[in-house]
């Protein structure tokens, strides 16, 4: 009897778990509106961002354009983030974004103007 129990619990506790999905992320976004850039990010939830420190975006047309490719391994649908300018958020007193992951091909393609939804 005891086995059976064990082996119910063992089951359930399996059911629960939802499956993991690798997950690729390109964010490009047009800063031109801002001034004096020295660093361009984003932050979030869910590894490898953090809301603590930026996710550092590479700079595709000069002062201009930023990109950022993230991987991950996920099992949720979406995620939400910011982007940043030297260090200093969009968006103030708004909503995150949220950007939902492309279930039907590896990546997901995301772009975006910052400050503006």
């Amino acid at each position: 009897m005891k086995k059976i129990i064990l082996l119910i619990a063992i089951l359930a506790m399996e059911s629960c778990v939802q499956p993991s999905y690798n997950r690729t992320v390109v964010v490009t976004l047009d800063v031109s509106a801002s001034k004096d850039i020295q660093s361009v990010g984003l932050r979030g939830e869910g590894k490898p961002l953090s809301w603590e420190t930026d996710y550092p975006m590479t700079e595709v047309v000069k002062d201009s354009v930023y990109r950022a490719i993230i991987s991950t391994k996920t099992g949720y649908l979406f995620a939400e983030y910011k982007c940043t300018v030297n260090g200093n958020f969009e968006l103030q007193e708004q909503s995150n974004r949220r950007v939902i992951f492309d279930t039907k091909k590896d990546t997901t393609y995301v772009d975006l103007v910052f400050n503006k939804q």
